[in-house]
């Protein structure tokens, strides 16, 4: 899968790497019926020079590292890198209707698949992450996954509190993917219940078109003043009108790795709840997502 991964057609060769990894035997939940952990991927693409990434540093702070840093982390030798000759290449993983219907039953912890989508899920998302990198650097592209580095973590902020170097949401989002709800989650063609994963490479592939200018624009609550469903779903205390607060949110996840450990038997945590239940679950919520079907068709700019 090394092969021809630039070029014209480059980004749907991508997709189909994607993909294929997807369709593999790692994407498991590794229970007893080793069930499938993510449905059917979205991959979009971002400029590795689009501004985006310059109001990043403004907005969220100058720690989240643009492409070109993390890239040069990962690959000192390189010297100064152009950014405008990278691309970042992202990815939703939705969940699976069997795990979005177990969650929406629960109230107060995680049922067994989201937890294990949550550990599972998430190592499968890692080898994700390293295969792709594989597959570029294999092609001859540099690549990096940047939530995989050594010097990747949070930085305590005065403004949004914990925030991260290198947010998957946000990458997701200046690629074409998704915008922002109410409880932070990134609403996505394929929902909000899902997972994100990106990495960064030397690779010229067309962005995938931005329908939208706001943050915002897939939310309920924000665009027209209605829903807060979240609100209800959430058990800690953590979603209200004024936004999310992460700080008890985190350490409510946190404390359900004892409940996952007595009733699933493995270590694990977990939570989501907020994710399901509500009208922007396993799509964008009617009319409020005209144009974002370029994302699911894979069509690329021209």
């Amino acid at each position: 899968m090394g092969v021809g991964l630039c070029g014209e057609g480059a980004g749907e060769r991508l997709r189909a790497l994607v993909r294929t990894l997807c369709d593999g035997p790692a994407n498991r939940l590794q229970g007893a019926s080793d069930e499938r952990a993510w449905g059917e991927p979205l991959v979009g693409f971002a400029a590795g020079d689009d501004p985006l990434f310059a109001a990043y540093k403004e907005h969220v702070g100058p720690h989240h590292w643009a492409p070109a840093e993390a890239l040069a982390l990962a690959h000192p030798e390189l010297g100064a890198l152009d950014a405008a000759q990278l691309t970042v290449i992202c990815w939703v993983l939705p969940q699976t209707a069997a795990t979005r219907a177990d969650s929406r039953q629960a109230t107060a912890y995680p049922p067994e698949r989201w937890a294990r989508s949550r550990i599972y899920g998430e190592l499968f998302n890692d080898h994700l992450r390293r295969e792709v990198v594989r597959a570029l650097e294999a092609a001859g592209h540099a690549a990096a996954a940047p939530v995989l580095l050594p010097g990747f973590g949070t930085v305590d902020t005065a403004r949004y509190g914990p925030a991260s170097r290198w947010s998957e949401r946000h990458m997701a989002y200046a690629a074409g993917l998704g915008t922002f709800g109410l409880c932070d989650g990134l609403i996505t063609p394929l929902g909000k219940a899902v997972r994100l994963g990106s990495v960064v490479a030397q690779v010229a592939v067309p962005p995938t078109p931005r329908p939208y200018n706001d943050p915002h624009a897939y939310c309920l609550h924000y665009a027209r003043g209605t829903c807060g469903a979240c609100i209800e779903r959430c058990p800690a205390g953590a979603l209200s009108a004024a936004g999310h607060d992460k700080r008890l949110c985190g350490a409510y996840v946190g404390a359900t790795r004892p409940y996952v450990l007595a009733h699933y038997g493995f270590e694990g945590y977990g939570c989501g709840l907020c994710q399901t239940g509500v009208p922007c679950e396993a799509g964008i919520p009617e009319g409020l997502g005209q144009g974002a079907t370029a994302c699911i068709t894979g069509q690329e700019a021209v």
